[in-house]
């Protein structure tokens, strides 16, 4: 049999190599009052962000009726309009990675 047809089958998957982000819908950030500081340890204590990831990405579903400033590891798109739009402040810090499962 030839040496090609021997050889065990399987490829370079790229799924370890991603960054994973525990998302968190905009509409759930209305729970905190107005003017207040909303980052990774705020989100946790009120279970929205449960899990492990290399952090917190918001998405832009549903609407935000209060001013908040976000703190969070990325934004989509819609979801930073809709914050700015509302009159609060998109803050973005480093995401860090989640600890290999080999290691």
């Amino acid at each position: 049999m030839p040496l090609i047809r021997r050889m065990p089958k399987r490829g370079f998957n790229n799924a370890r190599h991603t960054v994973r982000y525990i998302p968190v819908n905009l509409a759930a950030l209305n729970r905190f009052d107005d003017g207040a500081r909303v980052d990774e340890a705020a989100l946790r204590s009120v279970g929205l962000a449960n899990g492990r990831g290399a952090g917190i990405k918001i998405l832009g579903e549903g609407e935000l009726t209060r001013k908040l400033t976000i703190c969070a590891h990325a934004f989509s798109g819609s979801a930073r309009a809709k914050i700015e739009k509302a009159g609060g402040v998109c803050e973005t810090v480093s995401a860090t990675r989640a600890p290999d499962k080999g290691a």
